[in-house]
């Protein structure tokens, strides 16, 4: 064993990389292939033909052997209804809860967003009361 080996360094070759330590991969393409050969193999890769994405390792955890055999649950059953007195406490909780979440404006906001839907208002029934009347002449001379 030589010094430097004891003091903990690597010993690297001419090109400047240590033996025995692979270098990460340059390319897409080699990259991909390290992945590849790093994947265990799964379902998706035992069947040549498959097109679906088999996605990471470990993501999806097997399901037990014994819960193929085992019955589907009926669907059809359906929930008791709660009393009306719950059902109410519980939409008044609900709506409380939504109320909490709204942002409400402050007082010049609501002089503002009023003022402009009181000019909208008057606009449109002018524009209203100007069509009728404009009807209105339209039919006494086409009627009248």
């Amino acid at each position: 064993m030589s010094d430097s080996d004891a003091s903990g360094e690597h010993e690297q070759d001419d090109s400047g990389k240590r033996p025995g330590v692979e270098s990460r991969p340059v390319s897409a393409a080699a990259r991909r292939e390290r992945r590849a050969s790093a994947r265990p193999v799964g379902k998706s890769e035992a069947r040549p033909g498959s097109t679906r994405p088999s996605g990471k390792a470990g993501d999806k955890v097997a399901k037990p052997a014994d819960a193929k055999g085992a019955p589907t649950p009926k669907r059809d059953r359906k929930a008791k209804k709660a009393s009306v007195f719950a059902r109410f406490t519980r939409f008044i909780r609900e709506v409380w809860a939504e109320l909490r979440k709204v942002i409400w404006p402050n007082r010049k906001q609501m002089v503002t967003y009023t003022a402009v839907v009181l000019v909208f208002v008057v606009f449109m029934v002018a524009l209203v009361s100007g069509l009728d009347l404009g009807f209105k002449e339209l039919v006494g001379l086409v009627f009248g």
